[in-house]
């Protein structure tokens, strides 16, 4: 028995224990939790004193940026109902995330989007048409990941976050000055994928930057409903990362604290959790009825607050921006509607065959039997 009692105390190391530990013992914290801590409140820039340390030339470029994605998203959405899109999950009212994530990489950098952060990718520098291949249902992915260091949007919930852990692990083994900064939802933050990556990263010290945009529902549910935690940005402390709140709608708050993120990842911090407070002023998709599960009088609160407004009025009152600049960023942002109607409106070639282009490198014995079914139905289609 005391043989045994004295195994146990070992195992559980109560106070007392030997002094020559290397390691700290497991009931003492790994880590202070103070500096983890994020803000109790969501910093914001615009209409703060901290707008004035703000370059001038940044806050136009992020406003050109966000009148061209809300162009981007009333579009895209306008394909849905004519038919040339099947599906879109607009980012209207959470523009700034979606701008302020692809301003803040370097071109070596990857993106790690979900499927509603085809804005992201665009603004990252991705043909528009492209970003909609997989939301058209031609392709699984419209464009080559490692030309645009953008992975494939992902439609399941979350499992875009290990692999950006990983690919930004293997940066950092082999010395690149590498950053990876993964997208994920308040819906993902739920998955099992979101505590394996956030565990890896933290114990790895993997230059990667987790991003929620935290839009108030995963499609029907609320943020009340997944969790009991003070926010979600708290998740980070957990692990043993620096977690960060910041007001999703605000392009300038958005744009810095990313910023400072993916600084600390680059030059050997670690991983840190951004949690960006917005709203989804649209439906989940165009397929999903958004007034069964809540008001329209909450909608409006949040327009209030609309991303793009809220720049356009602090550069209207710093005399940063005049009538002339709203229709010149407005005219650009319709230019590329335009060219992207008239892209989408073409009717894409497709060859039925590609289905079986991209699944392995050598095509498995059942794979090959299906391509020759499929083609002797083609064939006798032709024929007839």
């Amino acid at each position: 028995m005391d043989s045994l009692r004295q195994r146990s105390s070992t195992v559980q190391e109560p106070p007392g224990a030997p002094a020559h530990r290397t390691a700290p013992p497991a009931w003492q914290p790994r880590t202070d939790p103070a500096p983890l801590l994020p803000e109790a409140e969501p910093l914001r820039v615009l209409g703060t004193d901290a707008v004035a340390d703000a370059d001038p030339a940044l806050l136009l470029r992020l406003y050109a940026e966000l009148v061209r994605g809300r162009r981007y998203n009333t579009q895209a959405t306008a394909l849905t109902k004519q038919g040339r899109l099947a599906v879109y999950p607009s980012t209207t009212g959470q523009e700034a995330c979606e701008i302020a994530a692809a301003a803040v990489l370097e071109d070596r950098d990857w993106l790690f989007p979900s499927y509603r952060d085809t804005l992201a990718a665009v603004a990252r520098g991705l043909d528009p048409v492209q970003a909609l291949t997989l939301l058209r249902g031609d392709w699984h992915t419209g464009y080559d990941p490692h030309e645009y260091r953008i992975a494939p949007l992902c439609t399941p919930l979350a499992t875009q976050l290990p692999h950006a852990v990983g690919l930004a692990h293997a940066a950092r083994l082999k010395g690149d000055d590498v950053v990876a900064l993964a997208m994920v939802g308040d819906g993902g933050t739920s998955e099992g994928d979101f505590h394996e990556a956030l565990n890896f990263a933290a114990v790895w010290q993997a230059p990667v930057v987790f991003f929620v945009q935290n839009n108030g529902f995963a499609i029907s549910v609320p943020l009340a409903k997944q969790t009991a935690a003070p926010s979600l940005a708290h998740k980070a402390v957990g692990y043993g990362m620096p977690g960060r709140l910041v007001d999703g709608n605000d392009v300038v708050a958005v744009h810095q604290v990313l910023g400072e993120a993916v600084a600390r990842a680059r030059r050997g911090g670690g991983p840190t959790l951004v949690e960006a407070v917005t709203y989804r002023i649209d439906a989940h998709t165009n397929a999903d009825d958004a007034t069964r599960y809540r008001e329209a009088a909450e909608v409006e609160t949040w327009r209030a607050h609309d991303p793009v407004l809220i720049l356009e009025r602090e550069l209207t009152e710093r005399g940063l921006l005049d009538e002339d600049g709203r229709r010149a960023a407005a005219e650009v942002a319709e230019t590329m509607a335009a060219e992207l109607r008239e892209r989408m409106n073409a009717d894409p070639v497709l060859d039925p065959m590609d289905l079986f282009a991209h699944v392995y490198a050598e095509q498995t014995t059942q794979l090959r039997e299906q391509a020759a079914q499929l083609r002797a139905e083609l064939e006798a289609e032709g024929e007839a």
